[in-house]
C-alpha cells in the first residue's frame, strides 16, 4: 500500500478556489504574509500560548475570541462587526483566522456577509480543523439554542496547516479529531480504512503519522466536495457515524467530544447494519478494533433508549416520521436508508446499549 504523499493541493470551488498549504514554521509564515489592512480573529488560548510567535502582529488590528458556542451567535459576533467597521476594515482587506472550528464559523460567516464578501484566509490549529473543517466551503451559527441554524458556503481563500498546533492539543481533543476523521476513510475504501488503521495508534505520538492520516483525509473529502460542494448528493455519505453522534453529545452535554461521539456513532451504526443484514459482523469487529482506542476512557451509561430515540427524531436528515441514518453496506459503500423507529428498531438499540 502506498503512504500519501503529502504536498499542498487546490480545492475547486463554484464559490471559488482555494489553496491548501502546509508550512513548517508559523512564525515566519505569518510575518512574510501579512498585508496592510488584515485584521486577524484569534482564538484567546491561541493568543496566550503562542504569544511569542505573535508578537509578528504589533501594528494590525486584531480582536482575541472565546472557543465558546455562545460566540457563534449573532450576539457573537456583532463586537466584532463592530471593531471591524470602527477601525477602517474595507472591502479590499482580509480577515485571518487563527484557531479551532469555532474561530472558523465565526471568520467565515462574518466574510460571507460583510460587505456582500471578503477574502479570508485560515490557520487551523485544532485537529478537526485542520483534518475535517478547513475544507469543504461549510459556514454557521447558531440561533438561540439551535445549533448551526444560520449559514451558508463560503470557503477561506487559503488554508495554511501548521501541525506543530496539535502538540498544545490535549489528549482528548486528538481523540476527537482522530474520531472524525475516521470515517472518512470508512466512507471511502477498505484500502484507506487499512491506511488509517496502519498508522492511528502511531499518530497519537507521532507528528509524522499524524500528518499522513491529515493530508489523506484531507485529499478523501476533497473528492467527494468538488462532486457536491452543496451537500445534496454523495457529500451526505459524510454523516455517517453523525446521526448518532450529535444525539450522544447532547445527552451527555457535550461531556463526549465531538469525534469521540462520533466514533460511538460509527459503532452504533455499524451494528445496526449488521442486524439489518448490510453488513457481516466481521467488518463491524474491524472497525470496532479501532473506535475502542478513539473512546477509551468515555462511555454511554447515561444514554436512555427513549431519549436517544427522541434526539435522534430532531436530525435534519430525516423524512416525515423516518430517521434518516446513514449506514454501512461495507468499505466504500456508506448510504443513507430510512428508518421508522419502530419495536424491531428500538430493541436493536437495547441491545446494542446492552453491550457496549
Amino acid at each position: 500500500m502506498e503512504d500519501t504523499q503529502i504536498s499542498d493541493f487546490i480545492v475547486k470551488s463554484s464559490v471559488h478556489d482555494y489553496d491548501v498549504n502546509f508550512i513548517d514554521n508559523f512564525r515566519n509564515h505569518l510575518e512574510n504574509n501579512l498585508l496592510e489592512g488584515d485584521y486577524i480573529i484569534i482564538d484567546n488560548n491561541i493568543l496566550h500560548i503562542y504569544k511569542d510567535d505573535l508578537k509578528v502582529l504589533e501594528g494590525f488590528n486584531f480582536i482575541a475570541i472565546d472557543s465558546n458556542e455562545n460566540q457563534k451567535s449573532y450576539e457573537g459576533l456583532i463586537p466584532i462587526i463592530d471593531s471591524l467597521i470602527n477601525n477602517g476594515f474595507k472591502k479590499n482587506h482580509r480577515l485571518i483566522a487563527i484557531g479551532g472550528g469555532i474561530t472558523q464559523d465565526v471568520t467565515s460567516f462574518i466574510a460571507s456577509t460583510l460587505y456582500r464578501g471578503v477574502h479570508w484566509v485560515f490557520y487551523p490549529t485544532s485537529l478537526l480543523a485542520q483534518g475535517d473543517s478547513c475544507i469543504g466551503s461549510k459556514t454557521s451559527i447558531n440561533f438561540r439554542k439551535f445549533k448551526n441554524q444560520i449559514g451558508g458556503f463560503y470557503p477561506p481563500n487559503s488554508v495554511y496547516i501548521y501541525l506543530n498546533f496539535t502538540k498544545s492539543l490535549k489528549q482528548s481533543e486528538i481523540k476527537s479529531g482522530m474520531g472524525e476523521m475516521l470515517h472518512y476513510f470508512i466512507v471511502s475504501s477498505e484500502k484507506d480504512f487499512l491506511f488509517y488503521k496502519k498508522y492511528y495508534m502511531d499518530a497519537f505520538v507521532n507528528t509524522d503519522s499524524l500528518l499522513k492520516i491529515i493530508s489523506r483525509s484531507l485529499m478523501i473529502k476533497k473528492r467527494y466536495i468538488e462532486k457536491d460542494e452543496f451537500d445534496q448528493n454523495i457529500r451526505q455519505v459524510f454523516n455517517y457515524g453523525h446521526s448518532f453522534g450529535h444525539a450522544i453529545e447532547s445527552l451527555t452535554n457535550y461531556k463526549i467530544p465531538h469525534g469521540v461521539a462520533v466514533s460511538f456513532g460509527m459503532d452504533i451504526a455499524n451494528f445496526v447494519s449488521y442486524k439489518m443484514n448490510f453488513i457481516d459482523n466481521k467488518i463491524r469487529k474491524d472497525i470496532l478494533e479501532v473506535t475502542v482506542n478513539i473512546w477509551k476512557g468515555y462511555d454511554l451509561k447515561e444514554i436512555k433508549l427513549d431519549n436517544l430515540i427522541d434526539a435522534l427524531k430532531k436530525d435534519k436528515k430525516n423524512v416525515g416520521n423516518e430517521l434518516g441514518l446513514i449506514l454501512n453496506k461495507g468499505y466504500g459503500k456508506i448510504f443513507k436508508k430510512l428508518i421508522y423507529p419502530d419495536k424491531k428498531f428500538k430493541n436493536i438499540l437495547i441491545e446494542y446499549l446492552k453491550s457496549i
